[in-house]
């Protein structure tokens, strides 16, 4: 039975902000050491939402330290995850889970690397919607939603969606 009032859409709605809300309460809460506020008077900088951007031409990876040692980011500096999950280049990822770890996509098969990333591992992946996916060394990468600032990385080694997420290495390895 189908309704009408709009009701069965914000249910959906509701059901993943949820999932969404308790993963972000899950990483950030144990995933980092605690940092040192901005006095109130001087408001943090906010960039946008990786969610929210448009894909960009253009995959850029390059290798940016973080807590964690030299791990892979994108042109802004945002930290890649990878998945253990995934198996090969094919992403398990979505609904719930690619909302919480939205995956890096590409206008195009465009690829470049900079700062100690390499080209030959770059590649790309194409995703149940149609979406390129950036893939390193044959796995697909994805952000963390709940990190908001370049280098940030709140969600190392946690499990969930069945499958560990760590920030890659240079050579494409996880970062344990």
């Amino acid at each position: 039975m189908s309704r009408r009032d709009g009701s069965g859409v914000r249910s959906l709605g509701f059901g993943i902000a949820s999932v969404l809300a308790v993963s972000i309460a899950a990483c950030g809460a144990t995933s980092q050491p605690a940092k040192t506020q901005a006095p109130a008077s001087a408001p943090a900088a906010r960039p946008a939402d990786p969610v929210r951007q448009l894909p960009p031409r253009l995959a850029v990876i390059r290798v940016s330290r973080t807590l964690y040692g030299a791990a892979l980011v994108d042109r802004r500096g945002f930290a890649l995850y990878r998945f253990t999950h995934d198996r090969s280049a094919s992403s398990s990822c979505y609904g719930a889970c690619a909302v919480a770890w939205p995956p890096y996509v590409v206008a195009d098969r465009a690829l470049a690397s900079t700062t100690g990333a390499h080209t030959a591992l770059l590649g790309t992946v194409r995703r149940r919607d149609g979406r390129l996916q950036v893939t390193y060394a044959g796995r697909p990468l994805y952000y963390y939603v709940g990190d908001r600032r370049p280098g940030e990385v709140l969600c190392q080694a946690v499990t969930e969606f069945g499958g560990t997420w760590y920030v890659v290495a240079a050579d494409g390895r996880a970062i344990h």
